[in-house]
């Protein structure tokens, strides 16, 4: 019995092996005929940077096309020296030992008793050799397929075909920077797929936005059409336990396409499109309002308990319902806000419609930055505390919140006030992020302040944000750093 099970085990996690190429072996060959490959000359790809995201993407890799070692090299880059804290390494060892699966790999291995002796406190484990064994630091209930890993950034992509950016986007300029130096040698320009979601702003020589394919090619010197994002309505975890899901990859059509096809699975639908920058940007817009969300939905709901908490408990229902509609009002507001912004930002703004509210819904549903303003809201977390979280990583909305607002309130950008008839700065026509950065970033305000502004009788109806949006001729091409 065991030796059934275990070959099972082998099966499913063995160097990513599969019990069924189904054309898998084909579309590699195809793409590594793309970069010139010959016999004897492996495929490299490296990702960069091992968040929830990031390692995913390579456990994906490794899965699929792992088997074929002598076609693909596939290893992931972190940082040393990262280390388990003591209450991680206790549910880290719950979570190998409810997973038989995952138990037996480790034992076969010869890795399981260092997590006994990290449980009781007999030994420190670090991420990256966690990382080796299949487990993410921020997402430590889903293991994923042992992978490659490697703490030294020069042996990690100095000959790379492939890079996958999976850094956060405050951390991507430094370290491509730091890469650049690696590649002054290199013939052959590498293909770079970002999956950072995040913005920076610059105001000079005019405002605009910064997104990180841009940070990527201004520190390598590697050429745009060579850089593609990749994003969707995705939840890490749900994506390597096989939950259907979709993304999309933008860039330059010589890669978008070959690479959708070679990243394509049953149940990860990869789709390509040619706008870059926008879907970019999108991304990093949906993390802004993922928590505002959070602090919404968290402090409506407590406020109506609290002041209503001496009434019969059959009220609760009522209450519930109560904070529902009021979930309601704040959707209505940010998605409006969320469209303003969007006309300023793409000349053909309709068509980002669809993308723009899947990623944004499903952020909200279960996104870390709709996690992060919950528990601002809930005063287990402060904005003093930073925006790196242990268990979660970066959370990206907060330098977002920080880099629209600082854009959208430059008087060059002016547009008309409906009501007052005057040129304003569009950051005032969008109330949530302007609270949003009082409460974040300038720290005037308290989470409270989020409510103040929706329950503000002067706020207009969001379908009027929305008109003016769609009356008036807002797209500014500079905002993209286009001329």
């Amino acid at each position: 019995m065991v030796g059934s099970i275990m070959g099972i085990v082998s099966n499913a996690y063995s160097n990513g092996s599969v019990q069924n190429n189904n054309g898998l072996e084909e579309k590699l060959d195809d793409l590594r005929g793309l970069f010139g490959k010959v016999d004897g000359d492996p495929l490299r790809i490296v990702g960069v940077g091992a968040g929830a995201w990031g390692s995913v993407f390579a456990a994906m890799l490794q899965d699929t096309y792992g088997v074929f070692r002598d076609k693909v090299q596939i290893r992931i880059w972190r940082r040393p020296g990262r280390t388990v804290d003591r209450d991680t390494a206790e549910h880290l060892f719950e979570v190998i030992n409810s997973r038989e699966d995952v138990l037996r790999r480790l034992i076969r291995r010869c890795a399981y008793l260092k997590y006994v002796e990290a449980r009781l406190g007999d030994r420190t484990l670090l991420a990256d050799e966690i990382l080796k064994d299949g487990f993410c630091l921020n997402m430590i209930d889903t293991p994923l397929c042992p992978l490659k890993v490697v703490t030294n950034l020069q042996e990690a992509v100095w000959d790379a075909d492939i890079v996958v950016n999976g850094l956060p986007s405050t951390e991507t300029r430094e370290i491509f920077e730091e890469i650049s130096k690696y590649w002054k040698e290199r013939i052959a320009v590498p293909v770079i797929i970002s999956l950072a979601k995040g913005i920076e702003a610059a105001l000079e020589p005019v405002p605009h936005i910064i997104t990180p394919t841009k940070m990527i090619n201004q520190a390598t010197g590697v050429p745009i059409e060579n850089i593609l994002y990749l994003g969707g309505p995705n939840i890490a975890s749900e994506i390597y336990n096989k939950e259907y899901a979709n993304a999309r990859i933008c860039g330059a059509e010589k890669w978008r396409k070959p690479i959708a096809k070679f990243l394509r699975q049953p149940h990860f639908i990869v789709w390509d499109n040619s706008d870059l920058v926008t879907h970019e940007v999108m991304g990093g817009l949906k993390n802004v309002y993922a928590i505002g969300a959070a602090y919404i939905w968290f402090l409506i709901y407590n406020i109506y308990i609290s002041c209503f908490f001496s009434l019969l408990s059959g009220m609760v229902a009522a209450l519930t319902n109560e904070s529902a509609t009021s979930k309601s009002v704040y959707f209505a507001h940010c998605t409006s806000e969320m469209i303003f912004i969007t006309h300023l930002l793409a000349e053909e703004p309709e068509k980002l419609a669809g993308p723009l509210l899947a990623d944004t819904y499903v952020t909200l549903l279960k996104g870390r930055n709709a996690w992060y303003g919950q528990m601002l809201a809930k005063g287990e977390l402060s904005p003093d505390m930073g925006d790196s979280i242990s268990g979660k990583g970066m959370i990206q909305g907060v330098s977002a919140v920080k880099a629209f607002f600082e854009l959208l309130s430059q008087s060059s950008l002016s547009v008309l006030h409906p009501e007052e008839n005057k040129p304003v700065a569009p950051v005032e026509l969008c109330p949530i992020l302007k609270t949003l950065y009082k409460i974040l970033i300038s720290r005037e305000q308290l989470s409270q302040a989020i409510l103040q502004a929706l329950r503000d009788e002067n706020l207009n109806d969001p379908r009027e944000r929305i008109e003016i949006a769609q009356s008036h001729a807002f797209y500014r091409p500079s905002l993209l750093g286009q001329p």
